[in-house]
């Protein structure tokens, strides 16, 4: 099978893929509204009470901390704000989309998510050490949540192939990126992107989705959110918590984009105590 032919497959399970449900989608419409009001975001997810249950039982969970558990979607988006919500509603459709519990291949589903979650909470932490702000925080953990989704439909569709990129990665001491592209022809941040546009992600999450490993590339102009992302999936293989396939960090690309977004090394490697603690 050539690497046209894979690619093929890979595009028909993702056109089988659900789309993100019509509730989903109206939430993302109305917080890309200069005008979106707390009160137009919790009438639209308030019509749909499983994805309400679901958002209020992660908004509840050890993640947020929050003194007083939170009943009502209203006072929920009152707390924390309609960027954040915006983003658990993203995130607890996305993760409902692929309750896989194990993958056939050398990658635990458990390692995998616990992975995302690291990168998830590194990024958010670079936000704000970088002071943005407290309501456009929780992009930053749902682009790193979501940075390999690419992975699973490579995964479903070459379990036996997928195996010998991962040993190969961490035989010949190379990046799963690298091991992808040498062994099935293109690699998940490609296929990452096809899920972003068939989901309309936003432009800057579908960056964070498809250039995570190549941010200093000079033929794009990227922001913070894929560099923040990329900073922390690099930390999170230094710190070795979870797995996706990578078991080590780049150093020189967590030098470069620590240089590039304005921090130092040595403040990024003494957070991983509070990371571990966070998640």
């Amino acid at each position: 099978m050539t690497p046209e032919d894979r690619l093929k497959q890979v595009q028909a399970y993702i056109s089988r893929m659900p789309s993100l449900s019509t509730t989903v989608a109206k939430v993302l419409e109305i917080c890309g509204s200069a005008n979106a009001s707390p009160h137009d975001l919790n009438r639209v997810i308030s019509y749909d009470p499983v994805l309400t249950g679901q958002v209020l039982k992660l908004i509840n969970s050890a993640y947020f901390s929050l003194p007083n558990r939170i009943t009502s979607l209203s006072r929920a988006i009152i707390m924390l704000g309609v960027n954040t919500v915006k983003n658990l509603v993203l995130a607890t459709s996305v993760l409902a989309s692929f309750k896989v519990s194990r993958c056939g291949c050398g990658i635990s589903m458990d390692a995998y998510w616990a992975h995302c979650l690291c990168v998830g909470t590194t990024a958010k932490a670079i936000a704000k050490i970088k002071k943005v702000p407290i309501l456009e925080q929780e992009e930053f953990f749902v682009a790193g949540l979501l940075h390999d989704l690419g992975k699973l439909p490579m995964i479903a569709c070459f379990s036996d192939m997928y195996d010998q990129v991962l040993k190969t990665a961490e035989n010949e001491y190379i990046s799963l990126f690298s091991s992808e592209n040498k062994f099935i022809g293109f690699n998940h941040c490609q296929v990452g992107l096809l899920i972003g546009m068939k989901w309309k992600l936003g432009t800057e999450m579908q960056q964070a989705l498809s250039h995570h490993h190549d941010p200093l590339d000079d033929k794009g102009t990227y922001g913070n959110l894929l560099c923040f992302t990329s900073l922390a999936n690099q930390i999170a293989h230094h710190f070795h918590i979870g797995s996706a396939g990578d078991n080590h960090g780049d150093e020189l690309l967590i030098q470069g984009l620590a240089d590039r977004i304005g921090v130092s090394t040595d403040m990024l490697f003494s957070m991983q105590p509070m990371i571990a603690e966070e998640r």
